[in-house]
């Protein structure tokens, strides 16, 4: 059978590509290295796919990394709400929640998988293939250019190679490999290796919204616990590289995770797995982001005056969860069972620092088994943002994990999968 376009990866990208290709008639074949599709996706935000975000395109940018503005063709045309109105369409309910994410309301993101899959199965127009891998994809000298805005490109996409040595000819390809996060989903980065084959220049691949690795030992107390309503900044030296938002942070036994520190690592992971990090790289965790300085100061006088007979190590409950005060006493260096009335002023003013600015050296990061995305892949430069076909090769599309597109944690990564696999799909 002759195929219009050959879609590489069943991931999200790969899912919605296929999908829209089909609905417009294409003959799609779909391959997947795995025994089953969409395995990443069906353990997307624990399991319960976050699949999108109701921000406005406007408070939705900022989220996004590298050249946000690349994006805007793709959203144009199929953004959040047209994404909701897909899966609503097909019978999936959905349910926002806190941070304007968006949910299946069954909790379950085998639902949006089984909406994908569904829609795919029951279309004459495709064919998919499981436990098949994608060695390579061939060219040949371009005989025309497929797209009138841009000058052709001098090759063009002529089949895919598989390891098994099988050959199929097809002129529209779309790569959807993903990228190397969760490997153990069948994310190994052989898009960015068949990509850089044909020409393509890759920005260097980080882990992102992962947990990170700091020098400071995490008392055993502490390991597992949750800190609600605090902000974490990251530092390289004096100079402020990441603020976040107040939300939810977890200690780890080598580290920081948690929502909060995964939006922080896509700052951080770059610096840390250069492969000259620097030392002076920090995580500084503020416990009151409500009060100032100067509020948290006069806050402190009053308790400690209000309970000038109880000791130090009694009274931090005052301020701070039982779990945290060992940290506290271990950094403080203000004896344990000094009464209230005998703190001094620079010892009450070294607390008050210390709420408003815990401070972690960072070392590094957890690798591709922990996170979320991958940071980096094919730069964006080289392909065409309203139809995510490459500009140096024709008829070879690149869409979701394998561009060097990420965005924090909040459904903005699946919104870009989705996005630039519909773009793909309505390209080939």
């Amino acid at each position: 059978m002759d195929y219009d376009v050959i879609i590489v990866g069943a991931g999200a990208a790969g899912l919605m590509a296929a999908i829209t290709a089909a609905e417009r008639g294409r003959r799609v074949l779909l391959l997947e290295k795995m025994d089953q599709a969409g395995r990443k996706l069906r353990i997307t935000g624990k399991g319960r796919c976050n699949l999108t975000n109701t921000n406005t395109l406007r408070d939705t940018l900022p989220h996004i990394g590298s050249d946000s503005r690349w994006i805007r063709n793709a959203y144009g045309r199929f953004f959040n709400r047209e994404l909701m109105d897909f899966f609503e369409q097909r019978g999936v309910a959905l349910t926002v929640e806190r941070g304007n994410r968006v949910y299946p309301s069954s909790g379950k993101a085998l639902d949006i998988f089984l909406a994908l899959i569904n829609e795919l199965e029951s279309n004459p127009n495709v064919t998919i293939r499981k436990n098949c891998t994608v060695k390579s994809v061939g060219t040949r000298r371009a005989v025309s250019a497929s797209d009138n805005e841009t000058p052709a490109a001098p090759t063009e996409v002529s089949e895919v190679v598989l390891q098994n040595g099988e050959r199929i000819p097809c002129r529209h390809i779309v790569l959807a490999t993903g990228g190397l996060s969760y490997p153990t989903t069948g994310s190994t980065g052989a898009g960015y290796r068949m990509a850089k084959e044909l020409g393509h220049t890759i920005v260097e691949t980080v882990p992102a919204l992962v947990p990170l690795k700091c020098e400071e030992k995490i008392p055993y107390e502490l390991v597992g616990f949750q800190l609600k309503n605090v902000q974490l900044f990251i530092r390289d030296g004096q100079t402020t590289l990441f603020t976040s938002g107040v939300g939810e942070m977890t200690f780890v036994d080598d580290g920081l995770a948690g929502p909060i520190t995964l939006s922080a690592s896509r700052v951080a992971s770059r610096l840390l797995n250069s492969g000259n990090s620097p030392s002076n790289l920090t995580a500084i965790l503020d416990l009151k982001p409500g009060l100032t300085t100067e509020q948290l100061d006069k806050r402190l006088i009053a308790d400690l005056d209000a309970n000038g007979t109880r000791i130090f190590n009694d009274a931090l409950r005052l301020w701070l969860p039982a779990e945290l005060i060992p940290l506290a006493l271990k950094q403080l260096h203000i004896e344990y069972y000094k009464r209230l009335h005998q703190i001094t002023g620079d010892e009450r003013r070294r607390l008050g620092r210390w709420m408003k600015g815990v401070t972690f050296t960072l070392t590094g990061t957890h690798d591709w088994n922990e996170a979320i995305v991958t940071q980096g892949g094919v730069t964006l430069g080289e392909v065409n943002p309203k139809t995510m076909e490459s500009k140096l090769v024709q008829g070879l599309y690149l869409v979701g994990e394998l561009l060097d597109l990420d965005a924090d944690t909040g459904g903005y990564n699946l919104q870009l999968a989705f996005s630039t696999g519909h773009a793909a799909g309505m390209a080939v």
